[in-house]
């Protein structure tokens, strides 16, 4: 089972609201995820990112890749 850390959209039509789960890479996109890992709102200003970096490390530590889309998230919370 290779596992992925990435994205499921919440929310209503035309306002996400995105999970940063890790996940099956296999398991459909909003489906079944083995843990939350945080959140990410892009409909408020400026955006706002949260997460839980002790899980986030552990998961990358035993293999998990994450999206392009959480590596660039969590390259920004490092930087702010």
């Amino acid at each position: 089972m290779a596992v992925r850390i990435r994205l499921a959209r919440f929310g209503a039509k035309k306002k996400p609201y995105y999970r940063i789960v890790a996940a099956d890479s296999q398991a459909r996109r909003d489906g079944r995820f083995i843990e939350q890992l945080g959140s990410y709102n892009p409909n408020i200003d400026p955006a706002v990112v949260t997460l839980q970096r002790d899980r986030y490390d552990h998961w990358v530590s035993v293999g998990a890749k994450p999206s392009d889309t959480v590596a660039a998230l969590v390259r920004r919370l490092g930087e702010a």
